[in-house]
């Protein structure tokens, strides 16, 4: 139980109506989760007004309301709280609500477009190996050092979050290491959030479904750093075109990494193989279980991060020399026969052109790179075209296929999608929208040393078509038809 009065500190109060005097036994945004003496936050979302809920979470036992709006009919022994944004009033609650964690940790957070998973994963199996105990949250999973939590968001809301923050507290984390979209930034689920540092990792075409238009994408991860303190970091890729736009209004120490540009980390890839990268950072040689340009930024992103946090720089180097690749992230696996078949969960133009240029750099010239794509229902469509014709020009055969087509009709994803094929690159192209048969093909059109990507879906063990998760795990099903072809 929690004095209201205490969970409403800096949320922004412009009117109360009845006594803050008031116990609170739980929080939600959620009328159908509300308890006996709970308080009830009446968010707006992009779909459902929590306004709408108020009387029905005042029935189900809410002794108070969080709101931009009174209510016109308001109940006797209810406490009516009206502030500027709910949204953002939700993240203060949660946090004060829940004895403000964040303050208790060293929490970083990560945020750009591509990288943010493995970025936050390295560091998590980084700082365990440095002997501490580590909180990890991300797409593909939340972890408390070895308990495992299953991840719904990429940034969980407020509530949730800050709730595993207090478990890591509880559990003796000293470290935790968070990917932060630019929906939860966007959205405020990380206000009342305290960043001991933040990271940007690059920005590219993606989520504009959501936020419309390219410069407010770019706003939206500007924001996080904006809100940074004094006492904390502010780490940025400055090979990024935006990269500096990040550090503009940052009160927090600024830092900068790059491969190509002057900046404060230095990295220079002297090897890159199938089998790993030989790096020079600041002037000093590590050999990485990674692949490609793309992971070289990641690894500069995580040594320059355990700097900051005061590692030493030996210690640090030797760990990353230890780390395996992130599930679902170049995920490769080699048939009996030499296929070798990768994974990766590059759902962006750039994520792709990434992952196909990386093959590019480590195939000897004479392999046929297969490269089976699809694309997200109900996500911004602009990219189809686009992605579809990156596929085309850097890889021999391109298959088609569905990914999560979600509500959408997966065959009309497909047209958008043959919108950036032109006639030449169509002669290479099949289309095949069973996901499982598209898989089968590629795997029986390949010969000894050619390369089979399957991008999109990475980590996923589901397929959502129409509001229906199907499990689905592209690792494993290339792993069985490579067995059942080869054998």
């Amino acid at each position: 139980m929690r004095l209201l009065t205490d969970i409403l500190y800096k949320t922004g109060l412009e009117e109360i109506i009845g006594t803050t005097n008031v116990a609170v036994a739980s929080i939600s945004f959620d009328s159908r989760k509300v308890k006996k003496d709970g308080l009830f936050i009446a968010t707006k979302g992009t779909s459902v007004d929590g306004h709408q809920f108020i009387t029905q979470a005042v029935e189900s036992g809410a002794v108070a309301i969080v709101c931009e709006t009174i209510p016109e009919h308001i109940q006797q022994n209810i406490t009516y709280i009206k502030v500027k944004n709910a949204n953002y009033a939700l993240g203060i609650i949660a946090s004060n609500f829940y004895d403000n964690p964040s303050q208790k940790i060293k929490l970083v957070g990560v945020t750009g477009t591509n990288g943010k998973t493995t970025t936050v994963t390295l560091l998590y199996h980084l700082f365990k190996s440095l002997g501490y105990t580590v909180g990890l949250l991300s797409t593909v999973k939340n972890k408390i050092q070895n308990e495992e939590i299953a991840a719904t968001h990429t940034t969980p809301d407020a509530i949730t979050l800050n709730e595993l923050l207090k478990k890591m507290v509880e559990k003796g984390c000293q470290y935790a290491f968070m990917e932060v979209s630019s929906h939860a930034i966007v959205q405020h689920r990380v206000s009342g959030i305290h960043f001991s540092g933040g990271v940007f990792t690059n920005i590219t075409h993606d989520h504009l479904d959501y936020h419309k238009t390219f410069d407010e994408y770019i706003k939206a991860k500007k924001m996080f750093f904006d809100q940074l303190s004094e006492d904390a970091f502010a780490l940025t890729n400055k090979d990024d075109a935006n990269g500096m736009i990040m550090l503009q209004n940052t009160k927090a120490h600024r830092i900068t990494y790059a491969l190509k540009s002057p900046a404060d980390h230095k990295c220079r890839i002297v090897e890159n193989h199938l089998n790993g990268l030989l790096l020079n950072i600041d002037h000093k040689e590590v050999w990485v279980k990674l692949i490609g340009q793309f992971n070289a930024y990641n690894v500069l992103a995580v040594y320059c991060v355990a700097l900051l946090l005061k590692q030493d720089t030996t210690n640090i180097l030797t760990a990353l020399s230890t780390l395996n690749s992130v599930e679902g992230r170049f995920q490769y696996i080699k048939s009996e026969n030499g296929i070798i078949g990768i994974v990766d969960y590059a759902h962006t133009p750039d994520a792709l052109k990434n992952v196909l240029e990386t093959i590019k750099g480590i195939r000897n010239g004479n392999e046929m790179v297969i490269s089976l794509v699809g694309c997200g229902g109900d996500r911004d469509a602009a990219k189809r075209p686009v992605m579809a014709k990156i596929a085309c020009e850097l890889s021999n055969k391109v298959i088609l296929t569905s990914d999560n087509p979600r509500s959408e009709n997966p065959e009309e994803i497909l047209n958008q999608m043959q919108k950036g094929i032109d006639p030449i690159s169509a002669k290479k192209t099949l289309r095949i929208t069973d996901r499982k048969e598209a898989i089968r093909t590629a795997c029986t059109l390949a010969k000894t040393g050619d390369i089979i990507l399957i991008a999109g879906k990475g980590h996923e063990k589901y397929q959502e078509i129409n509001g229906v998760k199907h499990p689905f795990d592209d690792f494993e099903l290339l792993k069985e038809t490579f067995k059942t072809l080869h054998t």
